[in-house]
């Protein structure tokens, strides 16, 4: 039997048994079917209304956000090996007897030799030397001026770079004449060692065969 199918006589008889003692101990129950009786609508048989209802709905607001990124910087780093005081001045003079048999030269006693010996042996020392300079060392003149012009010295001069001669007396500034130039190197380029210890060997001893 479907729900819309009315029940027959026997069953209403039941049902009207079973509800009447369910009434006597359901007060709830009892007020329902006063409802009914009364002529109030089953839920069952009542339209369906519609209800709406206003959801608030969340908006969504596009923020943009600035993040400071880190700026990466490419350092070059000039590593600089720094040789020794000794070793370069060794190495200096191992340059010079190699070139111009400089310390040849100096360790020979010259009193038995005539100036024009001297002064020819001086000439190829000289040459070797002029070379070694060229190649190693830039030299470049302390003052500009030419010898022999009169210039001032200001307060705060150089005094490593320049030397005061004759007769000097109060503070500056000074006032003389250039008698020298003077020299200093703006660039040094020593060849690469790789055996600092051999740098004390100036030159060789040779043995023939």
């Amino acid at each position: 039997m479907s729900s819309n199918t009315p029940p027959s006589f026997l069953s209403r008889i039941a049902i009207a048994i079973g509800s009447f003692f369910a009434i006597l101990g359901n007060g709830r129950l009892a007020a329902d079917v006063s409802r009914l009786r009364a002529g109030e609508a089953l839920a069952a048989d009542v339209a369906p209304r519609e209800i709406r209802v206003e959801v608030p709905v969340e908006k969504i607001v596009e923020v943009r956000v600035e993040v400071p990124v880190e700026t990466i910087v490419e350092k070059t780093v000039e590593l600089r090996v720094e040789v020794p005081t000794d070793t370069a001045a060794l190495q200096l003079l191992g340059l010079l007897q190699r070139e111009a048999r400089f310390v040849d030269f100096i360790q020979e006693d010259v009193a038995p030799y005539t100036d024009a010996e001297i002064g020819a042996a001086a000439r190829v020392v000289h040459a070797g030397c002029r070379k070694v300079l060229g190649e190693h060392f830039t030299i470049a003149p302390v003052r500009p001026e030419t010898e022999g012009a009169r210039i001032t010295l200001p307060a705060g001069f150089d005094a490593a770079a320049v030397r005061l001669t004759g007769h000097v007396v109060g503070q500056a500034p000074f006032t003389g004449t250039l008698g020298h130039r003077g020299w200093q190197v703006t660039q040094v380029q020593l060849p690469q060692l790789t055996d600092p210890q051999a740098a004390k060997v100036l030159a060789q001893a040779e043995v023939e065969l």
